[in-house]
C-alpha cells in the first residue's frame, strides 16, 4: 500500500502544476522578504545577513512552510530544481565575479606566504583526515563504486571555506579593512580556488574525455580573460566625458562572462574560477571598473547573495536527520570538519607568530560552508552521476547546521570589538614600511590636483603600500522628487537623484583619478559623502573609523589668486575642518595647495622637488616628521629638516657621535620616556640615524631665541625654493620659540607657524602641509597592541 502511493505521489510530481518559472521567483520573492525581515530583527543582536538569509530559506523550505502539502506542491515541482539550478548559477557567477573585482591584488601580493600558509594548513590536514573518514562511510553506505568521487566530495566539505560567507560576514561586522579580516577573506578565497583546483586537477586525470574538458575550460577562462583586458579600454575611450558605462554597454560585459561561464559549466566543471579570475584580472583603472563595481556591487549585496544563501536553506530537510545513524554521522562529521579546520589554522598561526585570540576567531571564520562544497553535493564531478539520497541529505545537513551553528557565534565575537579597533591612527607608531591609509576630502576639483601630488609623493617608498581614498564631499541639497519614470530615463541615468549630486564637479573628480591611476598605477579609491554641512563632519569621521585611515586631508578654505593674494573659497569649509580637527578618530593634515607654484607630482617628473619640514617639538611635530619619512623615499624629493632650537639650551647630536647605531630603529613607548623634550630628542636621533647618516635627508639646526628670530629664521629659510612646507599644528605647548607670533594669528586651526605660513605677508609660494596628531585616550591605548 505504502509503495503504491508513492508511485502516485511520483506520478503527480511528473507533471508541474504550475509553471515552474512562477513558482521559482514567487519562491526568490519569499526568501528576499523572509531574509530581510529576519535581518532587521536579528541586526540588533549583532548577527549577520548570511545567518538571516540561510534562516529564510530553512523556514520557506521542506523544514517548515513546505511540508504543507499545498506549499510543498507549489514550491517542489518536477521541472522546478532546473530553475532553481540555474538561478543558482546566475548567483554564483556573479558574486564570484564582483569578489574578483574587489580583491585587494596589492595586499594579497605582500601576504602571500601568510595567506598561503593559514589556507594550505586546513588543505593538507583534510585530505589526511578525509581517508578514515571515507573508509567509516564506505562501510555504513556500501558504496561499491564512485569511491574516488566520494574522496573528492568528504574532502572537499572538509576543506572548503565558503569565501562568500566569509567576505559577507566580515564586511557587515565593518571588520573588512583590519588585518585580520582581510587575512580570513583572502585565505578564504586561496582556500576554496585551491579546493577546486585539487578537484578539477585530480577528475582532469582521471580520463581523456575529462583531460580534454579541462582543456577546453581552461582555453575559454584564457579568453575572457583576453577580453576583459581589451574591452574596458575600448569602453573607456568612448565614454571619456561620462562617468559610468551605458546600460547596453554592461550588458555586453556581463552577456559575455554568462555565455563563457556556460562552456565552462557545459566542459563539466565549475566556473566559480573562471569567473572570479575573470573579476581579479579585469583592468582596475577606468570608467568600465567603476561601472560594475558601481552597479554589481549594490545588486549582488542586495538581491543575488540573500537569494543564494536563501536557496541553500531551502533545500534543506531537518526531517531528514531524524534518524539515529544519520544524526551521529552529521554530529561526527560536523565535529570532525570543525576540529579540522580549528587545529589545522591554530598550528600555522603558530608558526607565522600571529597572536592566539587573533588565532581562533580566524580558524572559526574559516569554518563557514556554502559555497563550492554545495556544487559538489548537488553536481558530482563524474557526469550523469547522482549521489544517493542518504548521502546528498547527510553532506548537506552538515554544510547548512554547522553554517547556521558557527555564524551566530563568531557574529557575536566579532561584535565584542577588540579586533576591530582603529589602529594605529597616528603616524609616529606607524613603521614607515608598513600600509599607510590616508583619507583625502575634496569639495571641488581644484582640491584634487594637490592631493595627487601628495599621494604620488607618499607612494616612493618600495617596500611601503599607500592606500589612498579621495572623498567627494558634496553638500545635501533640498529633496527634490523626480517626475520621470524609470524607463523615461536616458541610458545609463539612475533613477534616484544620488548620483547628481555634486553636478560637474563628480565627471571632473573622476576623470583626473582616472588619469592618474593610468599614469602612477597607484590604486587610489574614489568616494562620496552627500550630507549637510551640519553633519558632514560626522559622515567623514566615521569613514575614518571604517575605513581604518592613520590621516584625515583636509583642504584649507582659502585659495591662492593669480596676484599671489590668498582668498575665501568657502567660508563653511573652515567650520568643517574645525570639527573635524576636534573629533578625528587619527591624525589630520590640513593642505593649501598654490597650484602650479606649489607642489608638483612627483611621479614622472624630471626635476627633483625640495621639500622643507619645521620642527619646533611636540607631538604635532613629530607626526610632521614621521610624515616627512614616507615623502623622503621618494627618489624625485629632497627633503630638508629644520630643527629650531632654544639659542642657550645644549641638545646633543648623538647620532654624530655613535655612528654604530645609525642602522637601528629605535622602538619607544611614549609612557616609557620621561619629557616631551627627551622624546623629541629620541624621534630625532632615530631619524638621523637612519635617514641623515644615510644621505637621504638633511638636517639643519636654527637657534632662536624668541618669536621675532623665529619669524627671521623663516623669512630666510623661504627664501629659498621649496615647492612644499611640512610642519605640526601645536608645536610645543609654551614655547618661547614662538612667543609674539600669535599677535597676528588669523586661523588657528593651522598653528601659530602654520598661519603665517599661509598668509600672504611671507611671500612664500610654496604648498603647506600642517598635520596635527591624534591624542590617545586611556581606551585607545588599551586597544594597542603590544
Amino acid at each position: 500500500m505504502e509503495k503504491m502511493e508513492a508511485a502516485e505521489k511520483a506520478t503527480c510530481r511528473s507533471v508541474d502544476n504550475f509553471n515552474p518559472l512562477i513558482t521559482t521567483i514567487f519562491q526568490v520573492s519569499c526568501i528576499l522578504v523572509i531574509s530581510h525581515m529576519f535581518h532587521i530583527l536579528l541586526k540588533p543582536l549583532g548577527q549577520p545577513g548570511p545567518f538571516a538569509q540561510l534562516l529564510a530559506g530553512v523556514v520557506v523550505g521542506p523544514t517548515l512552510l513546505s511540508r504543507i502539502r499545498r506549499v510543498e506542491d507549489f514550491f517542489i515541482q518536477a521541472s522546478s530544481a532546473e530553475y532553481y539550478m540555474f538561478f543558482s548559477f546566475l548567483c554564483r557567477m556573479l558574486f564570484m565575479f564582483s569578489i574578483g573585482l574587489e580583491t585587494d591584488i596589492p595586499y594579497l601580493k605582500r601576504n602571500i606566504r601568510v595567506v598561503s600558509i593559514v589556507a594550505g594548513g586546513g588543505i593538507i590536514l583534510a585530505s589526511i583526515c578525509a581517508v578514515p573518514l571515507l573508509w567509516l562511510l564506505i562501510k555504513v553506505f556500501t558504496v561499491t563504486k564512485s569511491r574516488f568521487p566520494f574522496y573528492l566530495l568528504i574532502f572537499t566539505v572538509l576543506a572548503n571555506s565558503a569565501s562568500p560567507v566569509v567576505i559577507r560576514m566580515i564586511a557587515e561586522s565593518k571588520f573588512d579593512n583590519a588585518d585580520l579580516g582581510r587575512l580570513a577573506i583572502y585565505s578564504s578565497l586561496i582556500s576554496e580556488m585551491s579546493c577546486v583546483a585539487f578537484v578539477a586537477t585530480l577528475t582532469a586525470c582521471s580520463s581523456t574525455i575529462r583531460l580534454v574538458g579541462a582543456i577546453i575550460a581552461t582555453l575559454v577562462t584564457v579568453l575572457l580573460i583576453f577580453l576583459n583586458n581589451y574591452l574596458p579600454f575600448f569602453f573607456n575611450k568612448r565614454n571619456r566625458h561620462n562617468r559610468f558605462l551605458t546600460n547596453s554597454e554592461l550588458f555586453l560585459i556581463i552577456f559575455i562572462l554568462l555565455a563563457i561561464s556556460l562552456l565552462v559549466e557545459s566542459a563539466g566543471y565549475t566556473a566559480i574560477t573562471c569567473c572570479f579570475l575573470a573579476g581579479l584580472m579585469f583592468p582596475r583603472e577606468g570608467k568600465t571598473c567603476r561601472t560594475l563595481l558601481h552597479k554589481l556591487t549594490y545588486a549582488v549585496n542586495t538581491f543575488v547573495l540573500p537569494v543564494y544563501f536563501g536557496y541553500t536553506g531551502f533545500q534543506f530537510n531537518i526531517s531528514k536527520i531524524f534518524n539515529k545513524l544519520t544524526l551521529i554521522l552529521t554530529v561526527l562529521i560536523i565535529l570532525l570538519s570543525a576540529g579540522t579546520k580549528i587545529v589545522a589554522t591554530l598550528a600555522a598561526c603558530y608558526y607565522l607568530k600571529i597572536p592566539r585570540n587573533e588565532s581562533l576567531i580566524l580558524s572559526f571564520l574559516l569554518n563557514m560552508k556554502g559555497n563550492y562544497d554545495l556544487i559538489i553535493i548537488n553536481s558530482p564531478p563524474v557526469p550523469k552521476m547522482l549521489w544517493e539520497n542518504d548521502i546528498h541529505d547527510l553532506f548537506l545537513s552538515v554544510v547548512v547546521l554547522k553554517t547556521l551553528i558557527l555564524a551566530p557565534v563568531v557574529a557575536i565575537w566579532l561584535n565584542r570589538g577588540e579586533f576591530c579597533a582603529h589602529y594605529p591612527t597616528t603616524l609616529e607608531i606607524l613603521n614607515p614600511e608598513s600600509e599607510l591609509r590616508m583619507l583625502a576630502c575634496a569639495y571641488i576639483p581644484r582640491h584634487v590636483s594637490g592631493y595627487l601630488s601628495l599621494i604620488s609623493a607618499l607612494s616612493g617608498c618600495p617596500n611601503a603600500t599607500l592606500n589612498p581614498y579621495v572623498a567627494h564631499l558634496v553638500e545635501l541639497p533640498k529633496k527634490k522628487k523626480s517626475k520621470l519614470m524609470y524607463h523615461q530615463l536616458e541610458d545609463g541615468d539612475q533613477y534616484s537623484d544620488d548620483e547628481e549630486y555634486g553636478g560637474n564637479d563628480v565627471v571632473q573628480i573622476t576623470n583626473a583619478l582616472d588619469s592618474f591611476i593610468s599614469e602612477t598605477k597607484i590604486p587610489a579609491h574614489e568616494a562620496k559623502i552627500v550630507s549637510s554641512f551640519l553633519t558632514i563632519n560626522q559622515d567623514v569621521c566615521n569613514g575614518a573609523v571604517d575605513l581604518r585611515v592613520s590621516i584625515i586631508v583636509l583642504p584649507f578654505h582659502k585659495h591662492q589668486r593669480v596676484d599671489g593674494k590668498m582668498e575665501n573659497s568657502m567660508e563653511g569649509i573652515r567650520t568643517i575642518n574645525q570639527k573635524v580637527i576636534r573629533h578625528a578618530p587619527c591624525s589630520v593634515g590640513i593642505f593649501l595647495d598654490r597650484g602650479q607654484t606649489g607642489f608638483q607630482q612627483p611621479h614622472g617628473s624630471l626635476s627633483v622637488q625640495n621639500i622643507a619640514t619645521f620642527f619646533f617639538g611636540g607631538p604635532d611635530d613629530r607626526e610632521a616628521l614621521a610624515c616627512s619619512k614616507r615623502i623622503l623615499m621618494h627618489s624625485q624629493v629632497s627633503l630638508t629638516v629644520f630643527r629650531f632650537i632654544q639659542a642657550n639650551s645644549s641638545i646633543q647630536n648623538s647620532w654624530i657621535s655613535d655612528a654604530s647605531h645609525k642602522d637601528e630603529e629605535v622602538v619607544m613607548a611614549i609612557s616609557s620616556i620621561g619629557t616631551e623634550n627627551e622624546m623629541d630628542n629620541v624621534f630625532v636621533d632615530t631619524f638621523c640615524n637612519r635617514y641623515v647618516a644615510q644621505g637621504k635627508a638633511s638636517l639643519i639646526e636654527k637657534y632662536v631665541s624668541d618669536g621675532a628670530e623665529t619669524l627671521v629664521a623663516l623669512r630666510g629659510i623661504l627664501d629659498n625654493m621649496y615647492s612644499l612646507v611640512i610642519v605640526g599644528k601645536g608645536g610645543r605647548a609654551n614655547s618661547s620659540l614662538t612667543i609674539g607670533m600669535s599677535d597676528w594669528e588669523e586661523c588657528p586651526e593651522l598653528g601659530l607657524v602654520g598661519d603665517l605660513l599661509a598668509s600672504s605677508e611671507m611671500n612664500f609660494n610654496g604648498s603647506l602641509l600642517v598635520i596635527q596628531q591624534h591624542r590617545h585616550s586611556e581606551e585607545d591605548e588599551a586597544l594597542i597592541p603590544p
